[in-house]
């Protein structure tokens, strides 16, 4: 099993109580793809680089982690993206980006663009998110709303996180309508009420999600749970307490690694909800998007529930 990740991967900067800054890199399906690679997964990040130092680094720290660079696509003259987290005393995480130029923004209005969409139906699983989708304009969307409907017409899966970040559209009317069309689409979507009251109005998102015909769904409640619904399944599935939160970047991308690589393991949904707030709530407890590798937990601890098929 083979997973296609679409997206933008960040330069990243935390601030410390000094004032001084760590550099890192993120973005919420760079975060997810790395975490895949982490628990045994095989998956290919697809976007567009600079051919500046920083992106060298980045696609060198890719393969380092296990990550397919394939489809990454380096274009002259041109930067990453950057945002900074801000972090308050509860770990709650503020962002602030500078991602306007970025070449990731140019992914889908390439020469290569074509072959790179074309290669999307080779993959098991193609996972794109709410934050994927912003990055582009109206063309260039379409061109990827296409492509995945080949993806699915060669009998492959879509998985799309919600991940909803108001300041990426222009307004909101746009992208409820971008919205709906990839729930359309989608085989496991990956939502929360905080996303979906974001996008929908306060007080809507539980709504919105009772309408969603999707085959599979994922979504993370106000409180520490996640309801999953598939097939005649539908259940609530608590996360174990907490002890210390630090920072909750990348909490929601990890839970999204943990429930897919779950799955793809022959894990039913239940199961994979468990591994989705076992991997969260390790990585609250460390500072920024990914936590160090010696602190993962192994695969083969977080896939012990499993079902004859998937």
């Amino acid at each position: 099993m083979k997973i296609a990740c679409i997206g933008e991967c960040m330069i990243e900067l935390t601030e410390a109580a000094d004032g001084h800054f760590a550099r890192g890199y993120g973005g919420d399906t760079l975060n997810t793809a790395t975490y895949l690679a982490r628990l045994g997964v095989a998956v290919d990040y697809v976007t567009a680089l600079g051919d500046d130092p920083w992106s060298d680094e980045m696609v060198a720290g890719w393969r380092t982690e296990g990550i397919g660079t394939s489809h990454v696509a380096r274009l002259a003259g041109k930067l990453p993206g950057l945002y900074v987290i801000e972090t308050n005393a509860a770990g709650e995480r503020r962002f602030h980006y500078w991602r306007d130029s970025s070449a990731a923004r140019s992914l889908l209005d390439l020469p290569q663009t074509g072959a790179i969409l074309e290669a999307l139906t080779g993959y098991d699983v193609v996972y794109l998110s709410g934050v994927t989708l912003s990055l582009y304009d109206a063309a260039g969307r379409a061109r990827l709303m296409s492509a995945l409907e080949d993806v699915r017409c060669a009998g492959r899966r879509i998985a799309f996180d919600t991940n909803f970040r108001p300041r990426g559209w222009p307004d909101r009317a746009l992208a409820q309508r971008t919205y709906h069309d990839m729930f359309a689409g989608a085989d496991i979507v990956l939502a929360s009420v905080e996303d979906l009251d974001l996008l929908f109005g306060p007080g809507r998102g539980a709504g919105e999600a009772d309408r969603l015909h999707v085959p599979e769904l994922v979504l993370k409640l106000a409180e520490p749970a996640s309801r999953v619904r598939a097939g005649g399944l539908d259940e609530v599935v608590h996360a174990a307490p907490v002890a210390r939160v630090v920072d909750t970047t990348a909490a929601g991308d990890s839970y999204s690694a943990a429930y897919l690589a779950a799955r793809l393991q022959g894990d039913d949904p239940v199961a994979a909800a468990r591994a989705g707030h076992d991997l969260a709530g390790i990585v609250v407890g460390y500072s920024g998007a990914l936590i160090p590798r010696a602190a993962m937990p192994a695969p083969s601890s977080m896939f012990q529930r499993r079902i004859t098929t998937a």
